[in-house]
């Protein structure tokens, strides 16, 4: 993951402050959504569109576009609480790049079915197990509250009646084929992808002011985490933080699930 440093920004832009502000009016119209804001060396605010495939970092900032009926030009700007990050995500040769250490006992015990799902799928394995992390920690058997099932934690509704839910490999063929959705929306942005597969693909559209508190909550850990394994870390800070809130609860019984798991009949399969 490539972050844009500061020697490649616009010398004569700095980075404008903004205030949200609710624009609710009949005739707005948003056609056009821009992602970084800088405010020029004379006070004319440009507006830069960055590509999602970039690996860049979006500053907190989102600005869409509309006119009125009278073809006024309107501003609607609205702070985000946290960054985007933009990533390579996907494709043959990411697919193949190695598995992070950072990722807790559990999530390292899927390492050859998570290289495999990582070709097969053409997702960076390390996107994969970020998923695999937050939603399960490894454990093949969980349950949610809300009904989602297995390592992915995915809903029902996704399975084909009678499907086995649990199985692993149906579990993952699911799961991932939902996340590659989340990729193709986002054009690979990592960041959004992992808001869609825990809020649904519709929130990858909206802002982040939009996202219910879950989901904020699901991209503050799965964003993070995903950007340390990616930055070459040997350790997470804000995994750390995941198990402290609660995550090490959910590794210790997938630790004891894995007990009686022979991977290699998985693998197998």
């Amino acid at each position: 993951m490539r972050k844009i440093p500061a020697s490649e920004q616009p010398t004569q832009l700095v980075p404008i402050g903004v205030t949200v502000r609710e624009v609710a009016a009949a005739t707005l119209a948003p056609r056009k959504r821009i992602t970084l804001a800088w405010l020029g060396a004379f006070g004319v605010m440009t507006l830069l569109c960055i590509a999602l495939s970039a690996g860049a970092l979006a500053i907190a900032r989102s600005v869409y576009f509309s006119l009125d009926e009278d073809r006024h030009v309107i501003y609607e700007v609205v702070q985000r609480k946290e960054p985007v990050t933009l990533a390579s995500t996907t494709g043959d040769v990411v697919a193949k790049v190695p598995l992070s250490p950072i990722f807790t006992p559990e999530v390292q015990f899927w390492k050859p079915l998570i290289a495999e799902w990582a070709l097969a799928w053409e997702i960076d394995p390390n996107l994969i197990a970020t998923v695999i992390q937050i939603e399960s920690c490894g454990d093949p058997t969980v349950s949610s509250g809300a009904g989602a099932q297995g390592l992915f934690q995915v809903m029902p509704f996704h399975f084909d009646p009678g499907e086995d839910m649990l199985d692993i490999q149906n579990n993952a063929r699911r799961g991932l084929a939902y996340l590659s959705g989340g990729l193709d929306r986002s054009e690979g942005n990592a960041g959004l992808a992992l808001a869609g597969y825990n809020g649904g693909h519709s929130v990858i559209s909206k802002g982040y002011g939009a996202w219910h508190s879950e989901t904020r909550r699901y991209y503050y850990w799965g964003a993070g985490i995903y950007e340390d394994a990616t930055s070459g870390a040997l350790t997470s800070d804000r995994l750390q933080e995941w198990l402290t809130a609660g995550g090490q609860g959910l590794c210790n019984r997938a630790s004891l699930s894995q007990q009686n798991l022979d991977l290699d009949m998985v693998v197998d399969d």
